[in-house]
C-alpha cells in the first residue's frame, strides 16, 4: 500500500506503516501525539518526517473516522 504519505511495504520495517521516503514508523507520531506531546515536538524529533507527510496523516485518520461514524 502506498499514499502520498504512508508506505508500507514488506521491504521496510518488515511492512510496518511507515512515512514515505522514510523508515519512521506511522506508529511513531500517534505515540507522540498521545503522550500529550505536540505535532511540531515529534517533526523536531523525526527531521525526515515533512509536516505536509504529517498533516495528511491526520486528514486520513479524520477520514476514516468519520466514516466510520457514518456506518
Amino acid at each position: 500500500m502506498r499514499t502520498a504519505a504512508i508506505t508500507v511495504d514488506p521491504e521496510t520495517m518488515g511492512g510496518e506503516p511507515v512515512f514515505t521516503g522514510t523508515r519512521v514508523p506511522i506508529q511513531n507520531m500517534w505515540d507522540y501525539l498521545m503522550t500529550g506531546e505536540t505535532l511540531d515536538e515529534f517533526l523536531e524529533n523525526f527531521p525526515t518526517v515533512r509536516r505536509e507527510q504529517a498533516l495528511e496523516v491526520l486528514v486520513l485518520a479524520d477520514d476514516l473516522v468519520k466514516k466510520a461514524a457514518a456506518a
